[in-house]
């Protein structure tokens, strides 16, 4: 079967679907797709240089990266593509950091398709895979001056919690919080900063 040329197992590895996008595993094929992505001025502005300069480097990143992720956590980054022809736009996944207490959510898209809701669609819908996980809640790092990542975060309810460093030499970012399940004796809703 096919739809507008793409075979239909592009869609292999489905997690999740919503009324315009489709999230699903990365593959090793999505190596064009993610090194240009990983090489937008945005990217590297906002969230960092993953060094990736050529398809091997973005067939390792993705192997070491969200491939492994989905074996050792059961979740990670997926691909964001547009319902019509499958077109890849962007990621949208949790993360799990060594040092870091909790699962994280993170997003990345082409320029070309910001303020279309995009970014709010696939993270609501990653946001119910956390929930289907039953995590208890989940972070967010951000840029302090990414004004449309902090709006993003506060539009899917997630609060200030302060403020970290990802990597000892790295500029500081702000960490956002959102609270899925209450822990026991807790109320539900939005956490509260620290």
């Amino acid at each position: 079967m096919e739809q507008n040329g793409k075979s239909a197992s592009v869609a292999t590895g489905l997690v999740a679907e919503t009324e315009r996008l489709i999230l699903r595993e990365f593959t090793a094929a999505d190596a064009p797709f993610v090194l240009r992505l990983l090489n937008e001025p945005s990217f590297v502005h906002n969230i960092g240089d993953r060094g990736v300069r050529t398809a091997e480097e973005a067939v390792r990143y993705l192997n070491d990266g969200p491939i492994a992720s989905y074996a050792k956590h059961g979740h990670g980054l997926y691909l964001v593509a547009l319902k019509p022809g499958l077109q890849p736009i962007g990621m949208c996944g949790l993360l799990k950091r060594d040092k870091i207490r909790d699962v994280d959510l993170g997003y990345a898209f082409l320029p070309e398709f910001w303020s279309n809701g995009y970014a709010r669609e696939s993270a609501a819908a990653v946001l119910g895979i956390a929930r289907r996980l039953r995590l208890t809640a989940v972070a967010a790092f951000v840029s302090p001056g990414n004004a449309p990542s902090i709006r993003l975060l506060d539009k899917l309810g997630f609060a200030p919690a302060g403020e970290t460093k990802l990597e000892p030499a790295a500029a500081p970012v702000s960490v956002y919080r959102l609270l899925l399940r209450s822990p026991p004796g807790k109320p539900h809703g939005r956490a509260q900063g620290g």
